[in-house]
């Protein structure tokens, strides 16, 4: 009845990475600059290490008499790219040598009008934007002609936004199965992303019926050996449709960060053996993209108050992985996705505390570490701090 958990903090990047230039970046460091920006206090993630790895004015690094109770670290990414897929997949095991591609001027006209032919009419946009902006640009003309918006941004999506009035969820649904279809070989996107929305002209709102479409996985993950070993795969929030439902046993959908913890604990309070995978979306999705540091440093404030229960309602036998799969700075210009290490916390109530995993060369060791916790095939890629912890 062994578990692991996986909660991903999606985008709470802990600095930037030593490639982080060939990005266009330098000086990311999402968690330190919310915490200094908004001055913060998470005393729970303080106490798992977080001020030894983001140590802020505002979270001191702790004397070493008062050891943090979990074990901490952080990792680079290994894999190419910046995005939820890429992290995702390396955290259980793959590598991307190459990135998903970008369309920051916008979608080919071949590829436009291979997706208008399929889905029968044409279409507004194709450029790269903010979701909540383009359907307050577009939104209105989409109304009236009843064509969807495409667009995208510098993550590789190709999204559709649609009015629930004019264009059902299950219509906008099937459009991004067929667009899935065709984005195949060079035009391969991590996701297309279903983004359908309500409201008249100048108040549009996206609803929360999105729903993504991602590539299958191109190798064997620790989730699909977990279940072939007959042990139970959770996933909460996105984790599905980011693994295209490979590998996952269950899934639990979320409305946001609030559900995604209140799901979370439900689901360590049942009885199973396997793998619980979370997923956070809000601290991406609503902060990181919307350079919204005080929602930012809310959704932090509301993780950390919600960590004693997650640990209190573990068995013995849990081990509590918490990290992020890519970064999102709020405080900084840019809307994108940043190219970060990620935090990797560690806790468990029969294992030892105040460890230093160090820098991990790539966020596969949490997968090759939960692999040799459940005994079950390795990944790939990975090296397991099993040893360091038990």
């Amino acid at each position: 009845m062994k578990r692991a958990i996986i909660v991903v903090l999606d985008s709470c990047g802990v600095g930037s990475l030593p490639d982080a230039a060939q990005y266009g970046e330098t000086g990311c460091n999402t968690l330190k600059n919310v915490i200094e920006h908004e001055k913060v206090q998470l005393p729970n993630l303080n106490s798992l290490g977080l001020g030894h790895i983001c140590g802020t004015s505002y979270t001191p690094k702790l004397d070493k008499p008062n050891r943090p109770i979990g074990c901490f670290g952080k990792m680079r990414e290994a894999s190419k790219g910046k995005d939820t897929t890429t992290g995702h997949w390396e955290m259980v095991g793959l590598r991307l040598d190459k990135p998903f591609p970008l369309y920051p001027h916008g979608f080919p006209k071949e590829v436009v009008e291979e997706f208008e032919a399929a889905i029968g009419r044409k279409t507004l946009g194709n450029y790269a934007a903010s979701g909540t902006v383009i359907i307050q640009d577009l939104g209105e003309e989409h109304v009236r002609t009843g064509f969807p918006i495409i667009y995208t941004s510098d993550d590789s999506v190709f999204q559709i936004a649609a009015h629930e009035g004019i264009i059902s969820d299950e219509q906008l649904y099937d459009m991004c199965r067929k667009a899935r279809k065709l984005l195949s070989g060079e035009h391969s996107v991590g996701r297309v992303i279903a983004r359908p929305f309500e409201g008249t002209p100048g108040n549009f709102v996206r609803t929360p019926r999105r729903h993504d479409f991602s590539v299958d996985p191109f190798g064997k993950t620790v989730l699909d050996s977990a279940v072939e070993a007959g042990l139970k795969v959770s996933g909460v929030g996105k984790i599905f449709d980011i693994f295209n439902g490979k590998g996952i046993s269950e899934s639990v959908s979320t409305t946001g960060n609030t559900q995604g913890i209140e799901k979370t604990i439900e689901l360590i309070k049942t009885k199973f053996g396997g793998i619980l995978f979370t997923n956070l979306v809000d601290f991406d999705m609503l902060y990181g993209h919307r350079n919204d540091a005080p929602g930012y440093a809310r959704g932090l404030q509301e993780f950390d108050a919600a960590l004693p229960m997650i640990m209190s309602v573990m068995d013995d036998d849990d081990l509590l992985f918490i990290t992020a799969d890519h970064g999102c700075d709020p405080t900084t210009p840019g809307t994108d996705h940043t190219r970060e290490y990620v935090p990797c916390f560690v806790y468990g109530k029969t294992i030892k505390a105040g460890v230093e995993l160090g820098i991990r060369d790539t966020f596969s060791d949490v997968g090759a570490t939960i692999a040799e916790y459940l005994r079950i095939e390795s990944p790939k890629y990975g090296v397991s701090f099993l040893s360091q912890i038990i």
